[in-house]
């Protein structure tokens, strides 16, 4: 669980440092858990281990951004998972675009809830934020994607219908 949070917050090149950080954080303060909600305690020490990683961490810059487009991946790099490979061949272009297109504060909800599974509670508690602004993220998110996606609907049904 914390596994998945993290790649939806980090992407997945960052995912598997920001868990072992956060389990080496949670192993060190466990004298201070009172046992009641332990996931809600890893979302959280998740979520602080998160923005103290990124107060540190400085922007790179690059020169020439041409010169890495053609860049091959280092030895070792890791290709897309199967996982990934086949939500891409099922999910329509369209609604990656839409998905993609929405505010961050917007996508990161709508991973957490409807790709991650968690709950409410579970990503107001990842976010730091309260579970009604989690509710209403959410609510926005799918209501932008639906109305972005409608006139292509449309039109698919009016072409069907011919």
């Amino acid at each position: 669980m914390l596994l998945r949070v993290a790649r939806t917050l980090v992407g997945p090149a960052d995912a598997e440092d920001l868990v072992q950080e956060t389990l080496v954080r949670a192993w060190r303060f466990m004298d201070r858990f009172d046992g009641r909600h332990p996931r809600a305690w890893l979302l959280t020490i998740l979520r602080n281990t998160n923005m103290n990683m990124h107060r540190r961490q400085r922007p790179d810059s690059v020169e020439d951004i041409g010169t890495y487009t053609s860049a091959r991946p280092a030895f070792g790099a890791e290709p897309p998972s199967t996982e990934d490979q086949v939500m891409q061949s099922f999910l329509p272009h369209d609604l990656e675009a839409a998905v993609a297109a929405l505010d961050p504060k917007f996508r990161t909800v709508l991973m957490l809830i409807d790709v991650d599974e968690l709950t409410y509670a579970e990503a107001a508690d990842a976010l730091g934020v309260p579970v009604g602004t989690v509710m209403s993220r959410l609510s926005r998110a799918r209501d932008r994607i639906r109305r972005q996606l409608r006139p292509q609907f449309a039109a698919a049904q009016t072409g069907a219908q011919r």
